[in-house]
């Protein structure tokens, strides 16, 4: 009790009697604000952060779950020469330096009854290529125009058949007469670390091998 009077009397410490002056409210307004702010930058850029690496992931499943459903659709492809209907085309494009091939194939599908000509091909829309998908049933000459996106801003998807030991970019079933007993599935996506640098973005590829299992028999 003594020190604490002592204290106060040498003016160290304030008595109860006296307020706070209009610097003092000044200086701890200033400091309260500034710890508001740190917080809420650390809070703003931690909830950028997080919803990046949400968008990140959710367009890894995308890729992975295209890549698994054109896999499956290879696989169940048919094709005999004897049937005009049937086809398994690649083609192969490049715009601007980025590889971007496209696929028609005659292969089952759980939204349509029989067979279904399935074409995926890729187009370029301001900059950014899109993957999109149609089909038509492969025993009906409809050209419904039932093309949907599949994935958007992809860098490179590419196709590639076995034929003879070796990998080509291109074929046609119609020349050929025959569908290739492998074809290799390469599709390059990119990772952005920070929304909106398109500098610090991580190229990311899913590779998958589908081997067609029909073959050439119906």
């Amino acid at each position: 009790m003594r020190i604490l009077k002592y204290c106060i009397k040498r003016g160290w410490i304030q008595g109860r009697d006296k307020g706070f002056t209009l610097i003092e409210v000044l200086v701890s307004i200033a400091i309260i604000a500034m710890v508001l702010i740190a917080l809420y930058s650390t809070f703003i850029l931690a909830n950028r952060a997080l919803f990046n690496v949400d968008q990140s992931r959710v367009k890894l499943q995308e890729s992975r779950a295209f890549v698994d459903t054109l896999k499956r659709e290879i696989e169940s492809a048919f094709y005999s020469k004897d049937n005009s209907y049937c086809v398994f085309k690649i083609d192969d494009r490049d715009f601007y330096g980025r590889q971007a091939s496209s696929l028609t194939v005659t292969s089952s599908s759980p939204l349509i009854k029989g067979l279904a000509n399935i074409n995926y091909a890729v187009e370029e829309r301001n900059g950014i290529l899109v993957i999109t998908k149609s089909m038509v049933s492969a025993l009906s000459q409809s050209a419904e125009n039932n093309r949907m996106d599949l994935l958007e801003d992809i860098e490179t998807f590419t196709l590639q058949a076995k034929y003879q030991n070796a990998w080509v970019k291109t074929w046609d079933s119609s020349l050929s007469k025959i569908a290739p007993e492998e074809v290799k599935i390469i599709l390059t996506i990119r990772m952005k670390k920070r929304e909106g640098e398109d500098k610090d973005a991580i190229p990311y590829s899913i590779f998958e091998t589908a081997k067609v299992r029909i073959g050439t028999a119906i």
